[in-house]
């Protein structure tokens, strides 16, 4: 797992040059003396969301951002890795406006990182820019953001050749011994008996299905602490089977894994931060290939729910691999039960690429979840699981059809299909998320992404809140 700690975030301040965030509406001259003046002589009117370079006798001296307070999203930080000029820069915060917005710092630190993301196979390289960590404020949590975001956007960039099911599998193991959890890694018989609508997906491709299995436990989480368990769809790439996608359908199929990578980035930042919950992850790490052993169009699998679905669709195998996990994860009788999975294309059609599709069996956790991601710009929306539409699953020769015959409301559906799998007394969270950036932005480069991750992280921090009373919210 990369660090970002290592490769763009520095403790050591000299010769670095001081990097100023401001906001609007504060006197840059007063804030910054003949700095301030030098600046508001060169650009006018500043403008919010811009980075001022201050010349000075031997090149810059100075920067100036000015922030825009109206706004939570720490990716606006991100233009700061590639806009200032090589070097080491440390950060500095009114004191005004740090006192009024206490998670500024945490918001620059992270921003950063994430702006100085990139991927590139082969050894990691320092990045030219680096931010220099503020002693006097703690911004661990931001880089422990940082890093669970880099792990996700690199699970996501690695294309499929180099992450197949066995490589994903192992990958999760590292992070969890990172953090001394326990893990095992499931295949072969045991994985055909335990989850057979997981391996009849992966049974189409020479790579062989896994499922990756974490348990941990905080280090102040007695046996009554609450559970969290995550589950994740881990397709490392998908053809859609023998309903083969066109190649232009196939070409970012190597995402198909985001949700796998997103549960396994929450996974990461909650052990790092040992926070007071029981925690439990699944990942169904799989390819869904075309060869004599692909499950083929009207095929009836029998689930470890012993459920029997009707294959429609080869390529609506998402549902087929979460469904087997969810079942599982309820055995443990979790306290929040949480799936993520880049499941529909007809969520993107709803939502388009940057808001994750939530869909929620529990009215407060749903409210804590879209707060969450409000407060954080990390957004998410809700679409309801509309019980008028179960019906059009049922199949006259099985219990359900992992498709229907209508051509809408394709997200809705599927997220149908996956309850069906959850117990009912279970509070149930499912993201239908894209995972992937089309174009750069600040903080958010083209490619991989761990959409909601931060939004994830502060819904998990306000319900320990609520259920236990300790935690930072």
């Amino acid at each position: 797992m990369r660090n970002p700690e290592k490769l763009c975030l520095t403790t050591t301040a000299d010769a670095a040059r001081p990097l100023h965030i401001v906001t609007v509406g504060q006197d840059i001259e007063e804030l910054l003396g003949g700095y301030g003046a030098a600046l508001r002589e060169m650009t006018g009117q500043p403008v919010a969301g811009r980075l001022y370079l201050v010349p000075g006798a031997e090149g810059v001296s100075h920067a100036v951002y000015l922030d825009d307070p109206e706004l939570c999203d720490a990716s606006r930080f991100g233009a700061l890795a590639t806009d200032l000029p090589p070097g080491d820069w440390v950060p500095s915060v009114a004191r005004d406006y740090a006192g009024s917005h206490p998670e500024i710092m945490q918001d620059v630190v992270l921003g950063f990182c994430m702006g100085a993301y990139h991927y590139a196979i082969g050894p990691a390289s320092e990045n030219t820019v680096r931010l220099v960590l503020p002693p006097e404020c703690n911004t661990g949590r931001a880089v422990t953001l940082a890093q669970a975001t880099w792990l996700g956007r690199d699970l996501v960039n690695m294309p499929a050749n180099l992450l197949g099911p066995v490589e994903l599998a192992q990958r999760a193991e590292a992070v969890a011994r990172l953090h001394a959890a326990t893990s095992e890694i499931v295949s072969g018989e045991a994985l055909e008996r335990a989850y057979p609508c997981l391996a009849a997906v992966g049974a189409g491709s020479d790579r062989p299905a896994q499922v990756f299995r974490m348990t941990w436990q905080g280090s102040a989480a007695g046996a009554d602490a609450p559970l969290l368990s995550l589950v994740g769809k881990g397709v490392c790439f998908d053809t859609g089977g023998y309903d083969i996608k066109p190649a232009s359908g196939m070409l970012r199929m190597k995402k198909d894994m985001g949700g796998a990578a997103l549960m396994l980035s929450l996974a990461h930042v909650i052990m790092a931060q040992d926070l007071p919950l029981r925690l439990e992850l699944r990942l169904g790490c799989v390819e869904n290939s075309i060869s004599g052993h692909a499950m083929r169009p009207g095929d009836i699998l029998t689930t470890r729910a012993g459920l029997t679905v009707e294959v429609g669709n080869t390529d609506a195998e998402g549902r087929l691999v979460l469904g087997d996990l969810l079942t599982e994860a309820c055995e443990s009788r979790p306290d929040w039960l949480l799936d993520a999975a880049t499941l529909t294309g007809a969520a993107r059609v709803a939502l388009g690429p940057d808001l994750p599709a939530l869909f929620c069996n529990d009215p407060e956790w749903s409210q804590i979840l879209l707060e969450s991601g409000h407060e954080t710009g990390d957004a998410m929306w809700q679409l309801p699981l509309w019980h008028g539409y179960d019906a059009w699953l049922r199949r006259k020769n099985a219990h359900l059809g992992n498709v229907t015959d209508k051509p809408m409301a394709g997200a809705i559906t599927a997220a149908l299909f996956l309850k069906h799998f959850v117990e009912p007394t279970v509070k149930w969270a499912h993201i239908d998320t894209y995972a992937w950036n089309d174009g750069p932005r600040k903080g958010r480069p083209e490619g991989g992404e761990t959409l909601a991750l931060r939004a994830l992280v502060k819904a998990t921090l306000r319900m320990i809140n609520e259920r236990v009373g300790s935690g930072p919210a």
